[in-house]
């Protein structure tokens, strides 16, 4: 990464709550507070960040959790990287008595350590074929645990004996 921002905002993902953590190119704080899962707190915050100039956002969590405030940070014009864990938790060995993932630390590494950050390209083909790999994976376990379900019932009623050999293996009778 050769871009240069004059904001680099970390954000500690959660459930409900993320945790933000802003630092000039200076890494001084100018912004470090919790935030609701909640699109017009973090489109607030990015656009009050951005009026210190460009903005570059990086997340902690890329998926599940992490998809609200990457898609509100790129909607706000922020460029937004992702901070794989095992950097994440190799920078925090850097800072004693702080949390391991937190989001001063990711905020800090973005700035110093530019090439730790992961880009999240909405077109990569690497991703594209990641996801539907991991979808193919998730089908594959549901055929197979349908499967086996259905091998247990037919067992179950071709002889009912063996549930008696096989306890706790054999899905309880159905009441129809």
């Amino acid at each position: 990464m050769d871009d240069v921002y004059e904001i680099y905002c970390g954000l500690h993902v959660g459930k409900s709550e993320h945790h933000a953590a802003a630092l000039n190119a200076a890494g001084e704080r100018v912004f470090d507070k919790p935030l609701p899962q909640d699109e017009a707190r973090l489109r607030e915050l990015f656009t009050d960040l951005q009026q210190h100039g460009t903005v570059l956002v990086t997340v902690d969590q890329p998926n599940t959790i992490g998809a609200l405030p990457i898609a509100v940070a790129r909607d706000c014009g922020c460029t937004v990287d992702y901070l794989p864990g095992l950097a994440t938790h190799k920078a925090a060995d850097l800072y004693p008595g702080k949390s391991k993932r937190d989001a001063f630390i990711i905020a800090e590494t973005a700035r110093s350590m530019p090439h730790t950050l992961r880009a999240l390209d909405r077109d990569s083909d690497v991703l594209t074929a990641l996801k539907v790999l991991s979808g193919f994976d998730a089908d594959l376990t549901h055929e197979c645990t349908s499967a086996i379900n259905r091998l247990r019932s037919l067992r179950l009623q071709i002889f009912p004996a063996l549930q008696r050999v096989f306890p706790g293996t054999v899905p309880p009778r159905s009441r129809f």
